[in-house]
């Protein structure tokens, strides 16, 4: 299965608590850090939730 590495690039600072939850779902918890995760339908939900956050490699 493919991989999906994600990067966080902007602060949760002001965020809905929400997407705080989802960005501690996907492992992010600072800035520049990256996660690795299968590609799955529950990942890109995620992903589109705070997609202006964070970067796909």
């Amino acid at each position: 299965m493919a991989t999906l590495k994600i990067k966080q690039i902007k602060s949760r600072i002001r965020c809905p608590k929400d997407q705080k939850r989802t960005l501690d779902a996907l492992g992010l918890r600072k800035l520049n850090r990256v996660v690795e995760h299968d590609d799955t339908p529950s990942i890109r939900g995620m992903l589109e939730k705070v997609k202006h956050l964070v970067i796909v490699e």
